[in-house]
């Protein structure tokens, strides 16, 4: 029932179809769409229900004519439907959406679509479904346009008897569809074609040639040929071409039999060849033979005609050069066709020899000499580039000996064109002979010179330049005489002596030679070497370029270590093989970060520059480039600092600084050196009351912060030299404070006794004497207990001889305070008073801070007046407790004199 209600839609489906086909245009197309509805049913007819295609195009592969309207029709699947019908259906022409305009709906199933003026060689065209805003690509079709074939032309044969008849034409435009071409070889008789209906009498192909193979080759001289060309847009047929069998035969090439020279004849070589196999028979041939000289690759051809009835023919090829190899080829025509055979395979053969008529081209390169005094000659040799060439060289002999010893001769033999002598220190005669099988070319020549022959400079100047693709080399000579000379040549990196060139010129001071017998950009030494009877003169020698280049690779700077504002750029020259010219200058460009680009152009055989007035403490950029006559090429960048600071800058800084520590350093030594001295002038040890042995102080003395602590390691009292009173630096109304009438302290001493010590005429009481110490007591009064050191001390300030009261020794000690601030403005010289006799003697300690006084007791000392008040009589305050700057009196700060 499935399968009734499928055809029953496909009948449908093609009667809707044929209804669109009654409007195409022409009979043709609607032939085409026929064709297709007829495979739209035949695939209804086939399909069941397990189908799973999504749709179908029709056609599906068109091919159609360039610029015509092409139709196209898309099927759902059955399984599509209902949820997608032909309205969801869209065309593209290959990427691009078609317009909707050109869509058709036929049914729920088929849609199609029109394009018009169809342009493309070849185009896909898509059918989708578009449904719920997604695209699917359902089915595509590849189209093609093109056009009709031309009508073919230009048809010709060629007839290989018994082998093939290939004939081909022109097919005129391209149609760029499938086209096929059918060759047709018709039979002509009474001016009308004849077609055979026989096998083999046509051949098909898809190109522009077909050929009929044997046995389908029937030799017949009324054939005519026809080709007809078809695609699916239409046909074409040429007319029928006849053409003679004969008139295309072609043969296969003869075959050369031997080609060989003929004993005892010179310039002469036979040549033997045999016929082709298969020709038509009973007709006439047309041969020629090609020969071709291998020395100058030169040709010609020599037209033979063959016997008929004979197989193989002979030829003698004369006129030839001798000692000469030849190649041979033949090629045969027939007499009624107009296609040659194609030429033989080449068979070679050389002349007759004879002796070389000519020397060889001989030059030599000496080395320099070896320890043993020996040395190395590098010969070599060519053959001269003359016509005819001397034929097959068997080898060389090379025959040598010492100019002064003929008898000497030795003998080398060498196939080489080169060889090395290992010659003493003498002069040496070289020839060099080329010999072959029938004798031996002149001799060639050459004089070695001994090592310790010195040779002219013959040639003055030698200069090279190029003009009209031609390398010239010219030269000056001081001598006229000189007719013949030598220029030789080599690459400049060559080191093997065999790899120069060299030229003889003879009557001429230039030489011109191709510029193409020199590499471009690579550096060559020429040298001139003159020639004067068989001795060879000193040569002149330059270098050049015949063409140029700029440098492959720059120079590469080295900075070195910069400078404040300066620096040295070094760099090494460029490798001979990069240069590719004469380097005419080096250029240095320097930037500074930042800063604008500067340079210095230096000369090429300068390899270094200082580059000066630099910027302080700034980073350069530096490279360098190397000039020839072609342009320049620069080195890869550098970067480098200039320094804050140069050496003088350092060394002008440095100096002071050292200096200054230098003395430091020797301030410091001499402190640590002169440490006990510094004390003593900058900081006295000021002595201790409380050391002295002299009295006993108070319990309370210990108390006074002063004195703690200190204990007195010499209990002797016999050392004492001077005793010395220290008057204070304050100001006189200070002074007077200290000064008090002893008679305010005498009631805490009025138990002691009192005794007369008498000296001539006076006497001084103890009690004054007691007095006198008391008030010159520090810090608080303090006693002399022991009598045995009271009287050694008193014994030591009187002498024998009368002293003076203590009161009289007051008014002098006011006196004395007075001159003794003079005193210091003396530079302490030491007191002279008017009356005394004896020299005072000045005691340092506490300088600029007290001042001493001494107790001059001599026996010429004036008496005080007896009328004089005791009342004016003073003495030294007393020693206060935590007062600054009281002065203090001790035993050991008393200078004591002694009277004379």
């Amino acid at each position: 029932m499935d399968l009734f209600l499928d055809w029953g839609q496909d009948l449908w489906m093609t009667s809707v179809l044929m209804k669109y086909f009654l409007h195409l245009v022409t009979e043709k197309e609607m032939f085409y769409y026929l064709l297709w509805m007829l495979a739209l049913l035949c695939r209804s007819s086939a399909a069941d229900e397990s189908s799973v295609r999504d749709a179908d195009i029709f056609p599906s592969s068109p091919e159609i004519e360039r610029g015509s309207t092409l139709k196209l029709f898309c099927v759902l699947g059955k399984h599509l439907i209902p949820h997608r019908n032909a309205s969801h259906i869209i065309w593209k022409l290959n990427h691009e959406l078609i317009a909707q305009e050109n869509y058709n709906v036929v049914n729920e199933t088929v849609s199609s679509v029109t394009i018009h003026n169809f342009t493309y060689n070849k185009a896909h065209v898509k059918c989708f479904i578009k449904y719920l805003g997604k695209e699917q690509l359902l089915v595509h079709a590849e189209v093609k346009s093109g056009f009709p074939p031309d009508t073919p032309g230009n048809i010709s044969c060629i007839y290989y008897f018994n082998v093939e008849l290939a004939c081909s034409w022109t097919s005129g435009r391209q149609t760029n569809l499938t086209t096929n071409y059918t060759l047709y070889r018709n039979m002509m008789k009474d001016g009308r074609v004849i077609t055979p209906n026989v096998a083999g009498s046509s051949c098909q192909s898809k190109a522009e040639s077909c050929s009929f193979r044997y046995p389908n080759t029937p030799y017949s001289s009324s054939f005519c040929f026809q080709v007809k060309a078809e695609n699916v847009l239409g046909e074409a047929l040429s007319d029928c071409i006849p053409i003679a069998l004969e008139k295309i035969e072609k043969f296969e090439p003869p075959e050369i039999l031997s080609v060989q020279k003929i004993a005892g004849i010179k310039q002469l070589l036979a040549v033997t060849w045999k016929k082709p196999k298969k020709i038509l028979p009973s007709q006439g041939l047309n041969c020629r033979v090609r020969y071709r000289n291998l020395y100058s690759n030169s040709s010609e051809t020599v037209p033979v005609t063959p016997s008929s009835g004979e197989q193989i023919t002979s030829l003698n090829l004369t006129g030839l050069w001798d000692s000469t190899e030849y190649a041979v080829a033949i090629q045969c025509i027939s007499v009624e066709s107009k296609f040659w055979s194609e030429w033989s395979r080449e068979k070679k053969a050389s002349t007759e020899e004879k002796a070389p008529s000519e020397k060889v081209d001989l030059w030599r390169v000496i080395e320099s000499s070896h320890s043993a005094g020996n040395r190395s000659v590098h010969l070599m040799w060519k053959l001269l580039n003359h016509f005819p060439p001397p034929g097959r060289i068997l080898g060389y002999r090379i025959q040598y000996f010492p100019e002064n010893s003929a008898a000497l001769k030795m003998m080398n033999i060498t196939t080489d064109k080169k060889i090395i002598l290992l010659l003493n220190e003498e002069a040496y005669i070289i020839s060099v002979t080329a010999y072959n099988s029938a004798g031996d070319s002149p001799e060639a020549t050459l004089r070695i010179p001994s090592t310790d022959e010195k040779t002219s400079q013959i040639i003055e100047t030698v200069r090279t330049f190029t003009a009209n693709e031609e390398v010239i080399v010219e030269w000056m000579a001081s001598k006229s005489e000189v007719t013949r000379y030598v220029v030789e040549w080599y690459e400049d990196l060559e080191t093997d002596p065999f790899r120069r060139s060299w030229q003889y010129i003879s009557n001429s001071t230039n030489w011109r030679t191709s510029k193409k017998t020199f590499k471009p950009f690579i550096c060559y030494n020429i040298s001139v070497y003159p020639l004067y009877g068989n001795k060879v003169g000193a040569p002149y020698s330059v270098q050049t370029y015949i063409q140029e280049k700029k440098p492959s690779e720059g120079p590469m700077a080295d900075t070195g270590i910069p400078g404040k504002n300066e620096i040295t750029i070094k760099w090494k020259e460029i490798s001979k093989d990069k240069r590719n010219g004469f380097i005419s200058n080096y250029t240095i460009f320097y930037k500074p970060e930042g800063g604008k680009e500067l340079n210095e152009t230096v000369n090429p055989d300068v390899l270094q520059y200082r580059l000066k007035s630099l910027q302080a403490n700034t980073q350069y950029t530096v490279h360098i480039m190397a000039t020839n006559e072609a342009g320049g090429t620069s080195g890869e960048p550098k970067t480098f600092k200039t320094l804050k600071f140069n050496k003088e800058d350092i060394i002008f800084i440095a100096i002071p600084v050292g200096l200054s520590m230098l003395f430091l350093l020797v301030l410091w030594i001499t402190c640590i050196l002169k440490k006990r001295m510094f004390k003593n002038v900058c900081w006295p040890d000021i002595p201790n009351p409380a050391e002295s042995i002299a009295v006993e102080w108070p319990v309370d003395a210990s108390m006074n912060p002063f004195l703690k602590g200190v204990t007195s390691e010499d209990k002797t009292i016999g050392g004492l030299e001077d005793v010395s009173i220290l008057e204070p630096c304050f100001p006189e109304e200070h002074e007077n404070l200290l000064l008090m009438n002893r008679e305010n302290h005498v009631s805490e001493y009025t138990d002691i006794n009192t005794k007369d010590m008498i000296n001539g005429d006076e006497k001084i009481p103890y009690s004054e004497e007691h007095e006198a110490a008391k008030h010159l007591s520090p810090s608080m009064p303090y006693t002399i207990t022991d009598p045995d050191i009271r009287s050694q001390v008193l014994s030591t300030l009187i002498p024998a001889k009368k002293i003076q009261p203590l009161e009289m020794l007051e008014d002098d000690l006011h006196e004395s305070q007075r001159t003794s601030h003079q005193n210091e403005e003396n530079k302490g010289e030491v007191l002279n008073l008017p009356d005394l006799s004896e020299k005072a003697v000045f005691n340092p300690y506490l300088k600029n801070s007290v001042n001493t006084r001494e107790f001059l007791i001599s026996e010429n000392l004036p008496e005080r007046s007896k009328n004089e008040p005791k009342s004016q009589s003073t003495a030294i305050s007393p020693f206060q407790q935590n007062i600054v700057g009281q002065s203090y009196v001790t035993l050991d700060m008393f200078g004591l004199a002694t009277a004379h």
